[in-house]
């Protein structure tokens, strides 16, 4: 299905067509591109996207977004030219959502963005045409980006937006314009750029400024911040739903079981009882679970089948998906947790690894990367983990990086696995240890590089695998 024709794009952007031309899709990267895409050749400090865009054409885009003819672009490639291809990008993105009848989510928050978004898309499916930012596109390019990839036909758009500075999220909820908006939780993250958790809070409040009239926020009762956000929301005359465990949500937990790979609930959406399972495990997954119910209610969308849905969930790569790798003796178990870490996300995977159910001699290990970006309490947050390790019942932890050398000291003698400064030789370390029927969580902010470790561990054994892909 055609996405943008030329005539749509240049109108859209303003920009002048050099030949007529049919996109499919719309691409950033020349690496990843499809055919028929769109290749937007953004520029950054280092790097230019026009120097890739001739690439790009050749690999079957079926045009370049761009300021000027590339050098090396012949006469006859399809360009669509523009003054500023970011600014190009966002127009495209705002003639989007000016075009379509969906209706729109927004989610935020400061852990449990994408796993929400996810987990929303499964929930809508079965009610409609379904579409949602890939990854984690939720910056000032990800968000135009995943805007100008929903097709005019689609029933539902689901979009994360992301901050770590205030006033990041307003012009992003205003471009996307949603009748609902979800702000998952307010925790410690990003803290190098905010006094404090109240001022996060006030960020990730933003978003209601950018609802559609008669739009909906859904707000953790829960958390220690929901007075802050009501008062965002009333003052912009927005009105709110709650969900959590608090007697007064909208959304509230009834009964809950959380077992090693999953979690039954039980719970009442906005006075109707639902009972469903969370195909992902951790009280976090089954929190966010009842705040894309109250979403679902809130489109009007078929709850009982987005309850089923749930059980579908798949916390993907780096997010909680877990590996099975096997040893000469017999297999371990790795928990993928590396995309990314804050102090909220790190409690809620040592509560899940504490959870998990060893194997003979096997133990509960923690592998944990510094977590970024988190200011001058830095040191005491990764040192508070150390009790959230011997509260989990997690018998080693091994650590990399600087900060968390406080964690590191923290320990127990007893649950020090090691230190390192670097992602690989903290593997060595790991590898070296590591015995049949362990489980094995890998976490740690992203620029720390853990994913190295999950993919060390993985090389162990040639026979590393999902659990429940049929090979276990």
């Amino acid at each position: 299905m055609t996405l943008w024709t030329s005539l749509e794009a240049a109108a859209a952007t303003g920009g002048v067509a050099s030949y007529p031309f049919l996109a499919e899709g719309v691409s950033i990267d020349s690496r990843s591109v499809s055919t028929g895409d769109l290749f937007v050749a953004l520029s950054g400090p280092t790097f230019d996207g026009h120097d890739y865009a001739e690439a790009a054409v050749r690999g079957g885009a079926a045009a370049a977004l761009v300021t000027h003819r590339p050098a090396g672009a012949s006469a006859t490639t399809p360009l669509l030219v523009v003054p500023d291809t970011l600014a190009g990008l966002v127009a495209l993105g705002v003639a989007s959502r000016a075009r379509t009848a969906a209706r729109i989510v927004a989610v935020t928050g400061s852990a449990g963005k994408t796993g929400t978004k996810e987990a929303l898309k499964l929930a809508l499916t079965p009610s409609g045409n379904a579409h949602a930012s890939l990854a984690s596109h939720n910056n000032h390019w990800g968000v135009p980006l995943s805007l100008a990839r929903m097709r005019p036909d689609n029933d539902y758009g689901i979009f994360e937006i992301g901050m770590n500075h205030a006033g990041e999220i307003r012009p992003l909820s205003k471009l996307v314009h949603p009748h609902v908006a979800i702000i998952t939780t307010v925790e410690a993250a990003h803290l190098e750029f905010f006094p404090s958790v109240a001022a996060i809070a006030d960020a990730k409040a933003e978003v209601v400024e950018g609802l559609e009239p008669g739009g909906v926020v859904i707000l953790n009762r829960d958390n220690s911040h929901f007075g802050r956000l009501l008062n965002a929301a009333r003052e912009h005359g927005v009105a709110v739903l709650t969900f959590g465990e608090h007697d007064a949500a909208d959304a509230r937990v009834t009964k809950v079981a959380l077992l090693d790979d999953c979690s039954t609930v039980s719970a009442s959406i906005c006075g109707e009882l639902v009972t469903y399972k969370v195909g992902a495990p951790g009280r976090h997954w089954v929190m966010n679970s009842l705040a894309v119910l109250a979403a679902v209610h809130t489109l009007g969308a078929d709850l009982g089948l987005a309850a089923l849905a749930l059980a579908r969930v798949d916390p993907g790569p780096g997010r909680g998906r877990r590996l099975r790798v096997t040893l000469s003796g017999g297999p371990f178990e790795v928990i993928d947790e590396s995309y990314n870490a804050n102090p909220a996300s790190m409690r809620a995977a040592l509560e899940v690894l504490g959870r998990a159910q060893v194997k003979g001699r096997g133990r509960r290990i923690a592998v944990l990367g510094d977590m970024r970006e988190l200011g001058h309490n830095s040191g005491r947050l990764h040192a508070d983990l150390a009790r959230v390790a011997e509260e989990s019942g997690v018998d080693l932890v091994y650590t990399v990086g600087e900060d968390i050398e406080e964690l590191d000291q923290a320990l127990s003698p007893a649950r020090r696995g090691g230190h390192a400064a670097q992602p690989a030789e903290c593997a060595a370390l790991v590898a070296e240890a590591v015995r049949p029927g362990d489980v094995i969580l890998v976490k740690g902010s992203q620029a720390t590089g853990m994913a190295a470790v999950t993919r060390a561990l993985s090389a162990l054994s040639v026979n590393s695998f999902r659990p429940g892909d049929g090979r276990d």
